[in-house]
């Protein structure tokens, strides 16, 4: 049952009417089997001292684009329902003209555009009104005999509306339906969702959970999980391998899905869902289309469910399964979109948004990993209203035509002119190697400012982990994450690849930047110092690389690497033999793998820094007394010694080479492979010749 979360004591404390407003908004959208993400409106009609210093009545609504969970008070829109409510008297009204009109009636011009179903509020004569999508009602909704068992339920306290696209017309027949029914309490949306209503914001809210919980008490007792979806086809595998299944497909998936634009990918195995995906009926009922229009838009009119008995064994068999079905999925999009379009209308990517796989879980794809969630958690949702339909009947769903006509909806569409801009490495996954220190924690930082998604592979992992943290505490949730790796060890570093398979998708950018340094005259340098430098600098750079370009060959879409080299890659340093030619095989191993990746697209460059101090545990380690002592000079001189030498006199710093990393990384370096870019002041024994 969905629980109260309403604290009288937090209300009590809210200034005026908008801050309870926004505090009830908030509470609905916390429960996604009340409000789906960005969907449902909430609004309060207040009075207001306007411009002129007149007592005016306003309501506040829900602004389009936004989120109730998440909303404050900058994104409810203000308007005058003097200049509202004569609406009412009118037959008919278009999107276009109302939404027009609307803009005429705000408060205040910065405010965010009107929902959609504005009118559906104002037309209704309550201080507060709530537009939900309850699971529980969007079951009722959904079922063929929905209006038969509402009354079993709700006796004559309801009004139900036949499915309309929201707008004018919608809004007129709500109120007319409440108007003409003095014991309404609610109204039942066909196909759609909700709306209640009370004197106070409190009650608002607590009709709200009372009505949904009526619902769902009804149809939990009736639910036999032995006969859900058609009882159980296939049971789920071990999480341990439903896990390793889909980390060894996701990059196959990715590039499919992939087509003018990069898509990222997340993964989900859930109880809900691997009850739905191993149903006897789940092929048939995921067909039928979506439980609601808010979902569609995200999740696309149907998924991808892909026939497979689940097996271990034959996760070959899957992945080609699993291409096979996406690229039928497409050739039918372009069919559905062909058949339904509207003049004017330009085709989004026709590949899926939701991949079900039986016994593994389920597959999500968006132009991020926040987005792709969404698309999950509305999946979500769509398998809670088909448990609920069926259980009360058929599960039914909109028109082939109707679902195109709310996918390519011109009022839908313009949300999505209020997402920022995508930017340089926007849906472009990279991995970063010494994540924690200060060349790659200063490169992920620039990656993410750009619209990259960071996998911060170090060693220390605590320290990986703080980046990761800070990093998303200021772009978002899951903007990068940490993973402990050992670049020496072939297990560990397979291991982070398929943990970045799982959590992205697949990777775009390798960014082989681990390291250490030793300094030993030669005829002192020991076998195991020779071997430490060859394992990290050599092999360590060899494993990583082979992995990113197993992945990339998988996808299909291309991809980037960056080596960090050094001066020492070109320059015979003294004291550091190991060091140095452990820098050139990184430099060669680097020329080498792009002459072998042009085919595919992989581009391999390398940057070569020199005397990065700061937020090195290199130089915070005896490497800096040991170069300090080849210069016969002391270690607190290092920094002034290194800038002098450098034709420029500068010392150079992290976010200096994280910017040589970005743009060999970015489209300006398109073009560009096999080439080393020195970022060290200008070193002239290391000029490049």
């Amino acid at each position: 049952m969905v629980q109260s979360l309403w604290d009288q004591s937090k209300a009590s404390q809210l200034q005026n009417g908008l801050e309870e407003l926004v505090y009830r908004s908030n509470l609905i959208g916390s429960d996604r089997r009340v409000c789906n993400w960005g969907g449902g409106n909430t609004s309060s009609k207040t009075t207001v001292t306007d411009f002129r210093g007149r007592e005016v009545e306003v309501m506040y609504v829900k602004g389009s684009g936004s989120d109730l969970a998440t909303m404050k008070a900058g994104n409810f829109t203000g308007l005058r329902m003097e200049d509202i409510r004569p609406l009412f008297e009118r037959e008919s009204m278009s999107d276009e003209e109302m939404v027009a009109y609307l803009g005429h009636c705000m408060i205040d011009a910065k405010h965010p555009r009107a929902s959609i179903e504005t009118l559906l509020h104002a037309f209704l004569p309550f201080k507060h009104v709530d537009h939900t999508h309850p699971d529980a009602i969007i079951s009722l909704c959904c079922a063929h005999n929905g209006k038969e068992i509402a009354k079993e339920i709700f006796g004559d306290r309801f009004v139900w509306v036949p499915y309309v696209r929201p707008g004018f017309t919608l809004s007129k027949m709500i109120a007319e339906g409440v108007l003409a029914n003095p014991k309404a309490e609610l109204v039942l949306m066909e196909k759609h969702g909700l709306v209640t209503w009370g004197e106070t914001s409190a009650d608002c809210y607590a009709k709200t959970i009372a009505i949904i919980n009526e619902a769902e008490a009804y149809i939990e007792a009736r639910v036999n999980e032995e006969s859900l979806f058609g009882g159980v086809k296939y049971a789920a595998l071990p999480a341990e391998v439903r896990r390793s299944i889909a980390a060894e497909v996701m990059p196959a998936v990715r590039g499919a899905v992939s087509d003018a634009k990069k898509m990222m990918l997340t993964f989900d195995d859930e109880a809900d869902v691997l009850q739905f995906v191993g149903g006897r009926e789940a092929a048939q009922l995921s067909q039928i289309g979506a439980a609601c229009p808010d979902h569609l838009v995200h999740t696309k009119v149907v998924p991808l469910y892909i026939d497979w008995e689940p097996n271990a064994e034959d996760v070959d068999g899957l992945k080609a399964k699993l291409k096979e079905g996406i690229a039928s999925y497409k050739e039918q999009y372009k069919a559905y979109f062909e058949r339904n379009k509207n003049e004017g209308d330009v085709m989004f990517e026709a590949a899926p948004r939701v991949i079900l796989i039986p016994g593994v879980g389920m597959i999500n794809t968006g132009k991020s990993w926040a987005m792709s969630k969404v698309s999950g958690a509305l999946y979500h949702r769509a398998i809670a209203v088909m448990r609920g339909s069926t259980t009360l009947g058929q599960f039914v769903s909109l028109s082939e035509n109707e679902s195109y006509n709310v996918e390519y909806w011109p009022l839908e569409l313009y949300k999505l002119t209020l997402a920022p801009q995508e930017a340089e490495f926007s849906r472009k996954i990279a991995f970063i190697t010494g994540g924690a220190g200060g060349i790659g924690s200063e490169t992920a930082r620039r990656l993410v400012s750009e619209g990259a998604h960071v996998v911060l592979a170090d060693l220390n992992l605590e320290g990986a982990q703080k980046v990761a943290a800070e990093i998303n505490e200021k772009y978002g949730e899951n903007r990068a994450i940490a993973v402990k790796m050992d670049v020496t060890k072939e297990d560990e570093v397979a291991a982070a690849y398929a943990e970045t398979a799982l959590v992205y998708g697949g990777i775009d950018i390798l960014v082989n930047n681990a390291g250490l340094a030793t300094s030993s005259p030669f005829d002192e340098t020991s076998l195991k110092e020779w071997n430490l430098n060859m394992n990290v600098l050599g092999t360590g750079y060899f494993l990583v690389a082979r992995e990113a370009f197993k992945m990339m060959k998988t996808q299909g879409i291309g991809g980037n690497m960056v080596f960090i080299g050094s001066k020492n890659s070109v320059y015979a340093g003294k004291n550091a033999s190991a060091y140095s030619a452990a820098k050139a095989l990184e430099a060669h191993l680097a020329r080498c793998i792009a002459a072998e990746g042009g085919e595919f697209g992989i581009r391999v460059n390398t940057v070569l820094p020199d005397a990065i101090l700061q937020g090195s545990a290199i130089w915070n380690s005896s490497w800096r007394n040991e170069r300090a002592a080849a210069y016969g000079i002391e270690p607190d001189q290092l920094e002034e010694y290194y800038r002098k030498r450098t034709t420029l006199l500068v010392n150079i710093y992290p976010k200096d080479i994280a910017e040589g990393i970005a743009f060999f990384a970015s489209s300006k370096a398109e073009k560009t492979t096999g080439c080393m870019l020195t970022i060290d002041g200008g070193v002239p024994a290391a000029f490049t010749r």
